[in-house]
């Protein structure tokens, strides 16, 4: 099976995870419950949100917050896990201890699989975003999450924070030491150096029993290296990468643990799940300044992948590319309908030379359409396709050519030999070596549109002659070639037409932008083909 295809059906049977962003709001829409809403969307999930903070803030700075009732925070979160399943939470910004009490007995109450917790504590300032008494609720609640992914600043302050737990165990006096922790100035200072924030993320990893993503990104030099520590299994998981110079930095902690609960939510695999969110959000920083978002730090374009791969426009659905391929072959259409063979074919007075050279012709053409057709078999991504177009390459030589024998052994060949002693003619060479070529190219949707004009002229031809859109004389039982126009009207080669439609717009439907204009080309070659085909008999 082609790897587009492959990847189309694998898009097709996956369950699309859904994530909830508890975090607080921001009106410029680079943090924030607006970039996990992105983050959330951009690596395939279906984003939520209860927010706990509304901000007025841009990309120069934060001037000022305003926080909810934490009761009604308790109702946004209660109202979506009550209805919806959740596969997993990422936990923002929560101002304060109220806030941070109702997500910790929210948590508690509701069986969600998976928490990735990006604690919001310090500003990149530097300055303290929480009160001591809420710098403890947080504490307490690190243990409830299966990730934490600090900045330097806030590993420094987490480090401290268990630091002051594990003195307030030794002495017996936790709540003492606690509060000592919170208020005092920290003795561990944020790391310098990469080793010294590993050794941080272990000390958090060790006495909350979460994993830490430690992130090098505030280091000075040239690397930004990302490591996922877990000190229960002993592991330090290092995520290389050279640092990407860029302004547009705004958000990047929101989207890429927002990324995170996401991709494990699907992966099930914390390693698979932070590569993943690393390539993506290393691709949207690259993008980021492309946007010109604000004169501050600006935010990454966490789209920028999908765009660049997908197209920013809808895409047709079959029926609208069936009309517009249709539509665009009406010149082509109209100038068969004028032709003096066809005029002459369904009134009767095409004389028998020219319709016997016709035939012979066409007998030469199905041989080698039929091959083509095979190939298109042989291409197909599913047995649906597979089968269709077989079916066709049979009936091509063992229907159409049955009849071909009859009228051209009648004329005078010998069987077996009479019916393809013709030279092809320069209008059969020519169609030919299009559909032959296009076979090899091994395109399979291209092929698939290059020869679906062979059903579809032919139908509407004979439906309209059946109908009498070319007189009444093609409906007379007495009519010179009255077998042969059966032929154009049978009803089994309508709906194997109808099939053929199908089969050829769904693919285009699935197709990028560029293969399916390559698409509509082979099918308006094809019919240039047909309408040179007609011509050909009377030159």
């Amino acid at each position: 099976m082609p790897t587009r295809q492959r990847d189309s059906a694998t898009r097709a049977e996956r369950r699309v995870p859904r994530v909830l962003s508890i975090a607080g709001s921001d009106p410029s829409g680079g943090a924030g419950i607006q970039a996990d809403l992105k983050s959330i969307a951009a690596v395939g999930g279906y984003g939520m949100s209860a927010i706990t903070a509304l901000t007025a803030q841009n990309t120069r700075g934060v001037r000022g917050v305003h926080v909810p009732p934490a009761e009604f925070l308790a109702a946004q979160l209660d109202a979506i896990s009550d209805d919806i399943t959740i596969d997993a939470v990422k936990i923002g910004m929560l101002a304060n201890a109220e806030v941070i009490a109702v997500v910790a007995d929210w948590l508690r109450r509701t069986a969600v699989p998976i928490v990735v917790l990006d604690p919001v504590m310090v500003a990149t300032s530097g300055d303290r975003l929480l009160d001591p008494e809420a710098e403890r609720a947080l504490r307490d609640l690190l243990p409830l999450a299966d990730l934490i992914t600090p900045n330097l600043l806030e590993l420094a302050v987490l480090a401290n924070a268990v630091a002051g737990a594990e003195d307030g165990a030794r002495t017996g006096d936790g709540a003492g030491a606690g509060d000592a922790s919170a208020d005092a100035a920290p003795t561990i200072a944020p790391a310098t150096t990469w080793a010294e924030a590993i050794a941080q993320a272990q000390a958090v990893s060790a006495a909350t029993g979460a994993r830490v993503l430690a992130k090098g990104g505030h280091l000075p030099g040239g690397d930004a290296p990302d490591a996922l520590v877990h000190a229960a299994s002993a592991t330090v998981i290092e995520f290389g990468g050279e640092r990407i110079a860029t302004t547009a930095t705004h958000g990047t902690g929101c989207s890429l643990s927002s990324a995170v609960a996401t991709l494990q939510a699907e992966l099930g695999d914390w390693e698979a799940a932070i590569g993943e969110a690393r390539r993506w959000l290393r691709e949207s920083l690259r993008q980021g300044e492309a946007l010109e978002v604000g004169g501050g730090h600006g935010p990454v374009s966490h789209f920028a992948g999908l765009w660049s791969r997908g197209g920013l426009r809808t895409a047709p659905t079959p029926a609208e590319i069936a009309d517009e391929w249709w539509n665009g072959i009406a010149d082509v259409r109209a100038a068969i309908d004028d032709l003096p063979f066809i005029r002459a074919l369904a009134d009767g007075t095409l004389e028998r030379e020219p319709f016997l050279g016709y035939l012979a012709q066409d007998a030469l053409y199905l041989r080698d359409y039929a091959r083509v057709l095979a190939e298109a078999s042989r291409l197909a991504p599913d047995a649906a396709g597979q089968a269709f177009w077989a079916n066709s390459a049979h009936g091509s030589l063992v229907g159409e050519l049955e009849l071909h024998t009859s009228w051209l052994e009648g004329a005078g060949g010998t069987a077996g030999t009479g019916v393809f002693t013709a030279e092809p003619d320069a209008a059969t060479t020519a169609y030919l070596d299009h559909l032959l070529a296009t076979g090899a190219r091994g395109d399979y949707a291209v092929l698939a549109a290059a020869v679906l004009p062979c059903f579809w002229i032919y139908v509407d031809l004979g439906e309209r002659l059946a109908a009498g859109g070319f007189g009444q004389r093609a409906l007379d039982p007495g009519h010179p070639y009255a077998s042969w126009l059966e032929t154009y009207a049978d009803p089994a080669f309508a709906v194997a037409t109808r099939e053929a439609i199908e089969l050829v717009t769904r693919e285009a439907a699935a197709a990028t932008p560029e293969r399916r204009e390559a698409m509509r080309r082979a099918f308006r070659t094809s019919s240039e083909h047909e309408l040179a085909f007609f011509a050909a008999p009377l030159g």
